[in-house]
């Protein structure tokens, strides 16, 4: 039988960021001053990372020149400044391999089959790729995809009964925009406890819909999927606050119980570690391969602060050591912002009006 699979195109790149967070971010921003042209590669399916992840509307005091901002402010900033290089964005994407190929660049592939060819990589994962915390449940898995869902957009929501698992601002939203959208038969809201914890606005959103009935609230803690006899979802069964066992009818399952964080492909790519984090030169912040660096929370060194102003350091001179790759025999200068035709060309900008 002839394969008829069309192969997904390769996409090729002076750099490759394997994490979109904020120093992923401004090490495109630090790349492109440099005239280095950059990938952006992240498993979750929106950037930010840990910032927004964790810290979405939480304030951050120690970013130099922003008193106070959120995390979301904060990765809202570093995109308009990346604005000006054009970055490829790839979210929802996990870089499963990475190899060196003959001609010395490295060919990295995601699960889902994107090929990229770099001359140079910069993994900038933060503590590992996202992940959601799955439901450990007997049939579970196989049920994914069709009935079972962690994502929001994969969800067919039409005269369904939609059960959303979680107690955070992630199940809260989906509850709220989902009964607003009302397309679904029903919308349930499962917790372990009747609070929930989000920002006032939202929980206010769900109090009303509430009052209006167009969202349940189950409590309690999930026990078993009840299938029907060809493996359909019916419901699940919980054992509820007064410690008896109920179902709670479902065609649908979104489970938004938050994210963990985990090493993954990353720990099979050959690279010296050490407590499962990448050793790197304080130098050129390259790992044990040549042409493969690692900036923010992935990498360790004598004296290693996990702060955002050292990530950012550590972006800064990372280019640097990377540009010497991708332009071999070429200088590459110090320029200032400030004063520099070539970086304001490159950032788009007015140079400065004279006296």
């Amino acid at each position: 039988m002839t394969d008829t699979t069309v192969p997904s195109p390769t996409i090729e790149t002076d750099a490759l960021v394997i994490g979109a967070g904020p120093v992923g971010l401004f090490q495109v921003f630090e790349l492109g001053l440099l005239g280095v042209s950059a990938q952006v590669v992240d498993a979750l399916p929106h950037v930010g990372g840990q910032c927004v992840e964790l810290y979405a509307d939480k304030p951050i005091y120690d970013v130099p020149g922003l008193p106070v901002c959120s995390g979301r402010e904060l990765v809202e900033r570093l995109q308009q400044q990346i604005r000006p290089f054009a970055p490829g964005l790839h979210l929802g994407h996990e870089v499963s391999r990475l190899q060196r190929e003959a001609n010395g660049r490295w060919l990295a592939e995601t699960g889902a089959g994107l090929r990229f060819v770099a001359k140079t990589v910069f993994i900038a994962a933060g503590v590992g790729a996202f992940q959601p915390k799955r439901l450990r449940l007997d049939g579970a898995e196989a049920l994914q995809g069709r009935q079972l869902h962690y994502q929001p957009d994969t969800l067919a929501a039409d005269a369904q009964q939609v059960l959303i698992i979680g107690g955070e601002e992630a199940a809260v939203q989906a509850a709220v925009e989902l009964a607003g959208a009302g397309r679904a038969a029903s919308v349930t809201l499962l917790h372990r406890r009747d609070a929930f914890k989000a920002p006032a606005a939202w929980l206010a959103r769900l109090q009303t819909l509430r009052d209006g009935d167009a969202v349940n609230v189950a409590v309690g803690q999930p026990l078993a999927l009840r299938l029907s006899a060809d493996g359909a979802l019916q419901g699940l069964d919980i054992l509820d606050a007064d410690a008896q066992t109920r179902t709670v009818p479902a065609t649908q399952l979104l489970v938004r119980q938050g994210l963990s964080p985990r090493l993954g492909p990353i720990a099979d790519w050959g690279l010296a570690m050490e407590r499962k984090l990448l050793t790197v030169d304080t130098a050129r912040f390259e790992t044990s391969e040549p042409g493969i660096h690692a900036v923010g929370d992935i990498n360790t060194y004598p004296g290693k602060r996990k702060l955002l102003v050292s990530g950012f350091h550590e972006a800064t001179l990372a280019a640097f050591a990377a540009a010497e790759r991708v332009f071999p025999g070429q200088p590459i200068h110090l320029q200032y912002t400030t004063t520099s035709p070539k970086l304001h060309e490159r950032l788009g900008v007015s140079p400065p009006a004279r006296d």
